[in-house]
């Protein structure tokens, strides 16, 4: 059986398919991202006849009813949904969303006497060389469109016939072919992705979220719109808040109910250490619920997809529904994620900044609700997620294949019976003495500040209370906080008048430290023995020039909490090389006092 068959559409009978239901759009409800110049476009190369690209629809498996009867699936639109949309805006006048979840009207104008489409303007409707809106002239004024001719044809050079000739065209936009691809049912998910990476002149991959999401949307029987928009406008609200008014206004329905009821507090909540995407909800959800990490996985179980027999049952259906609807309740729960965000600011990590890995928030809040499920104590949960999140950046469990590790570590995890024993086992093995004493030293032998390293470090400083170099009283924590500076123990311009002129040199992070300004700019460009030398000075009573500090045990003990040798004092560009390696090694160090810490 062919894996699919390429044939056309006319304009008029696919958006009757979707009118109908036949093809069903899951985007539907979700903002139109199209700019209205492109809706302009796309009616002006249908009018010109130039191929407009395929649309690409894939078939739902046909199931198997309780009483032994076949149900077929629904063809659902995989691509090509804005420009369906548009379509239907422009040659239908229906409204679209746009990105504050406002309806509005997208008016394509044409001008019969230039052949020119524009997106419609107040200046449009009062000319009267210009159709102002397509979609009422064919939906109304074409009845009539013999008068139109000779009515134009008065305030033009055009003859009668020519005007004819022009706006029939406008009709038969509706009569033109577009491309399409119609999947079989029959073929996996991978397939289809690659068939729609092949096709697409972009090469823009079609993500394995996209598919389920689209699955999920356009199911009535289960709550899959249900389950979707609470998916979406969870998401929205964490990043857009302002936007809840519109949502409720354009949504009256869907806000009535008693689900959403139960993530308006995302409105209103206000913080940015994870903000969780559609995409990652998913995923969490998922994993958290299945035990798989997979999306390809829930795709089947959402078609009705019996891994053994490899058939399609309805029942299976509604289990993978109602459990994956469980699991986004648990996801934005408000309890549950506050907590989470808790639990996560208590390692250290208290804003965006400070990590970069999504995935490893993501797994932290799948672990988490595994444990809550498994009904740990509440002390227990937080000090294995703290220790996993941690050790799942110190090794970079999740920059890899995300999708493979979180299928391999939820397996395991929820297969233990004891999971913080599974968890000391895990990162015993891998945070072993050669990877603190070797492999994470060598790991700060780079220049790249977004090196997780560095961050992790920054990260033990805040949990340890460290205070900022040379600092008194300000902490680590407070400069992150005020989004501080980072500097140069050995400055920047000492080192390249010194001949370090490589950034790659004289930004090593292991040059790095959390630095007041105004004590940085008292450093200046000086050489570390010659404002080591005034600090010794200072604090044995001598004028106060690089902050506070005002004896010689509270300056060791602040080199220290930054992970400074102290035989920095008498160096000088010539001892830098050393001053890297010995900084690099006090840095993995504090990093292990702080994992050892959790």
């Amino acid at each position: 059986m062919a894996n699919f068959e390429v044939n056309s559409v006319q304009v008029n009978t696919l958006l009757s398919y979707v009118d109908d239901g036949i093809i069903a759009i899951p985007e539907i409800q979700r903002p139109f991202v199209w700019d209205a110049t492109k809706v302009r476009d796309l009616i002006d190369s249908l009018y010109k006849g130039y191929p407009v690209g395929y649309i690409i629809t894939w078939k739902n498996p046909n199931v198997k009813l309780k009483d032994g009867t076949i149900s077929e699936g629904k063809q659902i639109l995989i691509d090509g949904q804005q420009r369906v949309t548009a379509l239907s805006a422009a040659i239908r006048g229906n409204e679209v969303l746009n990105s504050e979840y406002k309806k509005k009207r997208i008016r394509i104008a044409f001008n019969p006497k230039t052949e020119e489409f524009a997106v419609a303007t107040p200046a449009h409707e009062k000319s009267n060389e210009w159709i102002y809106d397509i979609a009422d002239f064919i939906k109304h004024q074409s009845k009539n469109v013999f008068q139109f001719c000779v009515d134009y044809a008065n305030i033009s050079n055009l003859s009668p016939n020519e005007v004819n000739i022009r706006v029939n065209k406008i009709n038969d936009i509706l009569n033109s072919s577009i491309g399409r691809i119609e999947l079989s049912s029959k073929i996996d998910i991978d397939t289809v992705t690659e068939i729609f990476v092949r096709i697409n002149s972009k090469g823009v991959p079609l993500s394995q979220a996209d598919f389920a999401l689209s699955k999920i949307s356009v199911n009535e029987e289960y709550l899959g719109n249900d389950i979707r928009k609470v998916i979406d406008y969870f998401s929205h609200f964490l990043q857009t808040p302002q936007d809840y008014e519109s949502i409720r206004t354009f949504d009256t329905e869907f806000c009535s109910k008693d689900i959403f009821s139960k993530i308006m507090w995302a409105s209103k909540y206000q913080d940015n250490l994870y903000k969780p995407t559609y995409v990652d909800i998913l995923r969490v959800a998922f994993t958290y619920k299945f035990k798989r990490g997979k999306l390809q996985d829930l795709v089947s179980l959402l078609s009705g997809r019996d891994f053994e027999s490899r058939e399609y049952r309805q029942d299976i259906i509604e289990s993978s529904f109602n459990a994956l609807y469980d699991g986004v309740k648990e996801f934005v729960n408000e309890t549950n994620y506050k907590r989470y965000i808790m639990i996560v600011k208590s390692t250290g990590i208290i804003n965006e900044s400070l990590i970069r890995s999504q995935n490893v928030l993501n797994f932290g809040y799948i672990l988490y609700l595994l444990m809550k499920e498994r009904n740990y104590d509440s002390y227990i949960i937080e000090d294995c997620v703290r220790k996993w999140i941690v050790y799942s950046i110190l090794t970079e469990r999740y920059s890899g294949s995300p999708e493979s590790r979180f299928d391999f570590d939820v397996k395991r995890l929820s297969q233990s019976e004891d999971i913080p024993s599974y968890i000391k086992y895990q990162s015993e093995a891998e945070l072993s003495d050669a990877y603190w004493n070797k492999i994470l030293v060598d790991k700060f032998n780079t220049s790249v500040t977004s090196s997780p390293y560095w961050r992790m470090f920054v990260v033990s400083q805040i949990k340890l209370g460290n205070r900022a170099f040379l600092s008194k009283n300000m902490t680590v924590r407070e400069l992150v906080e005020q989004r501080g500076d980072v500097h140069h123990i050995f400055p920047k311009d000492y080192l390249i008048k010194s001949g370090y002129n490589n950034t790659q040199q004289y930004n090593q992070i292991a040059n790095y430290t959390y630095l007041q300004q105004e004590i940085n700019i008292a450093i200046s460009n000086l050489s570390p023995d010659i404002y080591f030398n005034k600090l010794i000075n200072q604090v044995s009573g001598g004028d106060k020039v690089f902050g506070c500090i005002d004896n010689k045990d509270d300056l060791m003990k602040n080199l220290k909490e930054n992970a400074i040798p102290e035989s920095v004092i008498n160096m000088q560009y010539t001892n830098y090389e050393e001053f890297l390696t010995l900084r690099r090694k006090s840095m993995a160090d504090k990093i292990k006092e702080y994992y050892d810490s959790l």
